[in-house]
């Protein structure tokens, strides 16, 4: 398989020169064993980020490769998973621990304020694939891939969107081929797939493909489970505006995938798709929007005596403040939908809170930079692992833009909002 520039290695030393390693669960009690109590477990977590998460490591990890990013997101991985935290959300007979939604708000939260990692390179183990699987995989799909996040460390990617294929992601052109080879039953597949987050660092690959070419777009549509590993798979990491590359483009030549890791039915990887879309509009928005409200709370303490001074300043943030807050409220009463019914799929709270977050995610960075003077657009390294939060002015400026992008552009998704919401006619 052909990794990235620089070639990449498939796995990454732990980072126990600069890190300490891992805490065992004796040394590092759980919070979970607090979690009867939802103020104890609070204080408890609090309490445990304090001790496992090295005071100085926002300024360690400023810059740095792919390979030093890569190898802290694995360490922090470790960490939330001999605590119990990373799957905590997953039921319990999927091997979570089934915490309430005051319990994940409470984590999140908490996180938020410490200032602690983001695990954004596990977000798809984390989310997608477990929304996937629950829904629509069979029992050894589960069985195996499930644990192979929670007992591996398993790093999954998205293969949706593809050159021409974004927005309008059911005009997909990979194509995958039922065939039996050398007594095998394989799909083969060919095509191109772009934007898959962290795509360089994944094991495995969520991949919609073309199964049916007569079908109307939706409906022939198949959902697979893809090695990464496998023959025929090339990876280039895109190099996007900021200097970094989170993205990754993926070439399919002539690869095989098992017959048993398609995904439900042939020709419905549509419809299951929605399952693992839907994951974004739940856990993840909510911990985006956390770490933006605390960052509101920072500007505000460190803004006193400079910048807000200024009236004009205090007033055009103060706009900013109240619609950050409103966005919050709305992630919690969707938070509340999902709790009610899991299986929602889309929901019209979680189309305005895309469309929200993301305009004010833009207005706020370039209020912060345009206040912040020309020493912000400076070149400098950036905070990794902090998500939208790198302590770089123009970094955070220049990356908030995916927001209007990623999960659907901002255009399409008022489409959806005229058409579907408020049975507009198509214009």
């Amino acid at each position: 398989m052909t990794r990235s520039a620089g070639n990449l290695p498939h796995r990454y030393p732990r980072m126990t020169d600069t890190i300490p390693a891992p805490s065992t669960i004796e040394q590092t009690e759980s919070p979970l064993a607090f979690k009867e109590d939802l103020g104890a477990f609070r204080l408890a977590l609090r309490s445990w980020i304090e001790r496992t998460v090295p005071k100085d490591w926002r300024e360690r990890h400023c810059g740095g490769t792919a390979e030093e990013f890569a190898r802290f997101q694995r360490w922090w991985f470790d960490q939330l998973r001999a605590a119990r935290l990373a799957n905590s959300h997953w039921p319990v007979e999927w091997g979570g621990e089934g915490l309430s939604l005051a319990h994940r708000i409470v984590i999140f939260e908490e996180m938020a304020r410490a200032q602690a990692p983001s695990a954004e390179m596990f977000v798809i183990s984390l989310y997608h694939l477990p929304a996937t699987l629950f829904a629509h995989g069979t029992a050894a799909q589960r069985e195996r891939f499930l644990n192979g996040v929670v007992e591996q460390g398993e790093v999954w990617a998205q293969g949706f969107s593809e050159p021409n294929a974004g927005s309008d992601l059911a005009s997909l052109r990979t194509r995958a081929e039922r065939k039996t080879i050398d007594g095998r039953d394989v799909y083969v597949v060919n095509g191109q797939k772009t934007w898959s987050s962290f795509g360089m660092f994944a094991d495995w690959y969520l991949l919609l493909a073309r199964t049916d070419l007569t079908a109307r777009k939706q409906a022939g549509i198949s959902y697979f489970i893809m090695d990464m590993r496998a023959p025929g798979v090339t990876v280039r990491p895109i190099r996007q505006i900021t200097g970094e590359s989170e993205f990754a483009e993926v070439f399919l030549d002539n690869v095989e995938i098992p017959a048993e890791n398609l995904i439900g039915k042939e020709n419905e990887g549509w419809s299951i798709a929605q399952s693992t879309l839907a994951a974004e509009r739940g856990l993840i928005i909510f911990e985006a929007v956390e770490r933006m409200a605390i960052a509101f709370e920072r500007e505000v303490e460190m803004g006193r005596g400079t910048w807000m001074k200024d009236t004009a300043y205090l007033r055009e943030f103060s706009a900013l403040y109240v619609k950050m807050k409103s966005i919050r409220l709305l992630v919690r009463r969707m938070l509340k939908e999902v709790e009610r019914d899991p299986h929602m799929g889309g929901s019209e709270t979680a189309t305005y809170i895309k469309l929200g977050f993301a305009v004010l995610l833009q207005a706020y960075n370039e209020f912060m930079l345009r206040v912040s003077g020309f020493d912000a657009q400076f070149e400098k390294p950036a905070i990794r692992s902090a998500g939208h939060h790198t302590a770089n002015r123009f970094v955070d400026y220049l990356s908030s833009y995916s927001w209007t992008i990623s999960g659907g552009s901002n255009e399409i998704m008022r489409n959806v909002v005229a058409e579907r919401i408020l049975g507009l006619p198509r214009g």
